[in-house]
């Protein structure tokens, strides 16, 4: 509730002062990248399939390595699916907005496109490490792929500048729907209770508590997908 809120207010302040009154912008979502176009809403839904199919894809993986065996459904599936799907994009959409929309405009004003590229995602992996000294400690190899996951949603953006001014930053349909895929994905498996660990391996393999991306397994995976994004980028 009180993330919403913050969000909320977020949202008027740039729509009410930042926009009109700092840079003299009437559209400043669509300066953001979120632009009501058909193109636009296509690159959210392949980026919500390969988010999607990436994730099944490191669990099938696994299963087949055995490392992990699936499990009988623990809950109503098709509930399931749907609430993951609004959750996922919603926490998609508040954070490219804020992290690939915001927050990358206001660096590449000032800054070189590589720097903002680099500073964006570092601060994107810090800002998920606001937690008591312990859990940080506990959770700290979640930074390595949150990390990978910043560069790759700014690369993700930038697909959309090709042949474009470089002040162009491009849309935020991929960015969303990749980050948006990994979330659904993760969250249908974890509440869906749809994995157990045989313990074949060490959790540093798999993933801290369960979460691939905190696994060399899902840094290999995060960094094939970051490659293959940024090879088709138009900036580095």
């Amino acid at each position: 509730m009180a993330m919403g809120v913050l969000f909320t207010e977020f949202l008027l302040l740039l729509k009410l002062v930042w926009g009109p009154l700092v840079y003299q912008q009437s559209r400043i979502f669509v300066d953001y990248g979120l632009e009501r176009t058909r193109q636009n809403f296509q690159e959210l839904l392949i980026g919500l399939g390969i988010g999607l199919l990436m994730t099944f894809s490191l669990f099938t993986l696994e299963g087949l390595l055995g490392w992990l065996e699936f499990r009988k459904q623990q809950v109503v599936m098709p509930r399931l699916i749907l609430e993951g799907l609004a959750s996922a994009v919603g926490i998609a959409f508040a954070e490219e907005l804020f992290f690939r929309g915001w927050l990358l405009d206001e660096l590449q004003r000032d800054y070189s496109l590589k720097v903002s590229l680099w500073v964006d995602a570092i601060i994107f992996a810090v800002l998920h490490f606001l937690k008591p000294l312990s859990e940080i400690i506990r959770t700290l190899a979640e930074f390595p792929g949150l990390l990978l996951l910043g560069l790759t949603l700014v690369w993700a953006k930038r697909i959309s500048s090709r042949g474009t001014s470089l002040r162009y930053q491009g849309r935020l349909g991929l960015p969303i729907g990749l980050h948006a895929g990994l979330v659904w994905g993760y969250y249908i498996i974890s509440v869906g209770q749809l994995v157990k660990y045989s313990d074949q391996v060490a959790p540093w393999i798999t993933g801290i508590n369960g979460n691939p991306i905190a696994g060399f397994l899902g840094w290999l995976f995060m960094g094939v997908l970051a490659l293959w994004i940024r090879k088709r980028s138009s900036m580095g």
